[in-house]
């Protein structure tokens, strides 16, 4: 151990994801050793730098929500301020009933304010059933009680339409799920909040816009050079401060020890002052069934999705002329397509742009909750049948110079109803074992400010507890 080394209490982070990282970061800063396990050789999860036929592209999550501060604060901290850059357009289709339509506004997650907006992309019988939300609501109105499925809830209130046409592909996207399954109170908390409070359900949605009108700046931004450059400027930040990374170091057993933990890998036994697990709820699960045998069962009911991009590289000359204008679109369920959505990368970065020369690089997202079979095929059958679903919805016809596919086999957490009460019971039984804390996309949002915020709370409340406040220093075992 240098000089430089952080001498203020020993923690392991296990799992090099985004909140992991997150985690790490902010225990170095605050002063203490720190050393983080892998179990890959990659570090970043599915946040993932790459390129298609030299142009750069990222492989996996490719945009962060701008309003809320935790994700761009981390990128400002680690020095990527200056390549922080909101998409070239926020332009998006939704192709439905075989047209691509253009992306209503003055919703909430697809939920309406009002029938006006959706002209188009529902049916005229859609769009009166919105109108008449009073009138025709349920005799028994659906109960928000604890929690209710938004799908359902917003079908009882606004018809199926709007779930069929706007809700699922947007909401059902962003967790590759059901969303006549999704939690409204976990993925659409303000929205919650708001339908106790009043009258109509798309009154509710005007009180969420309402409280929303400070807001400014852009929805979403992104990095010059991609997302996936996040994560190694987080790691590059905490072994310039003196923490420790071990990739391809799985953890194989994690008990409880004198002074702290037992991190024990294929190689050696690491003690530790704290433990922060940031691994997805199948891994945690196993790690904490000895010691919390109530968190590991919980943990392990989660569900996780997979899904897979397909990334493609068109000469310029035959694409530029064919996309449509914008960012891409979206396609609902209903309309029984392969794809679930299209982003046009090189017209929404222009990083991406700017680096693509002759070519117009595009993706597409195939696979959700309940249709792993897709998952199934070669990568070239997922190659072909984008190629198919995009000629039809632009009419690009061309043959790509080049294509990769990205699998994130078990990548999305689902959240369905009860998953904010499971979520509370997990860290409950977690708190009741010393100096241990878990993070990650399971528990407060799939969004990467969302797992930043969580990585956070577990590195703050580490930091809370009378070992690490003690400073005490911790060996290792070989």
């Amino acid at each position: 151990m240098n000089a430089d080394t952080p001498q203020g209490g020993h923690v392991v982070v296990i799992g090099g994801g985004i909140a992991g990282l997150a985690a790490a970061h902010r225990l170095i800063t605050a002063g203490r050793r720190v050393t983080l396990l892998e179990a890959t050789g990659r570090l970043g999860g599915k946040l993932h730098a790459g390129d298609i036929a030299g142009a750069p592209v990222d492989l996996g999550a490719e945009s962060m929500l701008a309003r809320r501060p935790e994700a761009i604060d981390l990128a400002r901290a680690v020095g990527l301020g200056d390549r922080l850059q909101p998409p070239a357009t926020t332009a998006a289709a939704v192709w439905t009933r075989d047209a691509l339509r253009p992306m209503p506004k003055g919703h909430v997650m697809g939920v309406p304010a009002d029938a006006a907006a959706l002209t188009g992309l529902l049916s005229p019988e859609g769009l009166t059933r919105i109108e008449r939300e009073r009138d025709l609501a349920p005799a028994d109105p659906l109960d928000l009680g604890d929690d209710v499925a938004i799908g359902a809830y917003v079908a009882g209130r606004l018809g199926r339409e709007v779930v069929d046409r706007l809700v699922e592909p947007l909401l059902g996207g962003v967790y590759a799920g059901d969303a006549y399954t999704i939690s409204m109170r976990a993925a659409v908390p303000k929205l919650f909040e708001a339908a106790r409070t009043h009258g109509t359900l798309t009154e509710a949605v005007r009180a969420v816009q309402r409280g929303a009108q400070g807001q400014t700046g852009p929805a979403f931004m992104g990095i010059e050079g991609g997302i996936g450059t996040l994560p190694g400027a987080v790691a590059d930040a905490i072994t310039a401060q003196g923490g420790e990374i071990l990739t391809d170091m799985p953890v194989h057993a994690l008990t409880r020890s004198a002074g702290g933990w037992d991190v024990r890998t294929g190689e050696r036994v690491i003690h530790a002052d704290a433990v922060i697990l940031a691994t997805p709820a199948r891994s945690a699960s196993a790690l904490l069934a000895a010691e919390s045998p109530a968190a590991a069962t919980e943990l392990a009911a989660v569900e996780y999705a997979s899904m897979a991009l397909v990334t493609f590289a068109f000469r310029r000359a035959d694409a530029e002329a064919v996309l449509p204008a914008g960012s891409g679109f979206l396609v609902p369920p209903v309309d029984g397509r392969t794809i679930k959505a299209s982003t046009f990368s090189s017209q929404k970065w222009r990083w991406t742009d700017e680096g693509s020369g002759d070519l117009v690089v595009l993706r597409t997202s195939i696979g959700r909750y309940g249709e792993e079979e897709h998952l199934e095929r070669d990568d070239a059958d997922l190659v072909s049948v984008s190629l198919e679903d995009l000629t039809a919805a632009t009419g690009l016809a061309a043959r790509p110079v080049a294509t990769e596919v990205t699998r994130w086999t078990g990548g999305l957490p689902q959240y369905p109803v009860g998953h904010p009460a499971r979520v509370a019971r997990i860290r409950d039984a977690v708190a009741k074992l010393p100096a241990l804390r878990v993070c990650g996309a399971v528990y407060d949002g799939v969004g990467i400010p969302a797992c930043v915020a969580s990585a956070r709370r577990a590195a703050d409340e580490i930091l809370a507890t009378p070992t690490l406040a003690q400073g005490t220093l911790s060996d290792e075992r070989e």
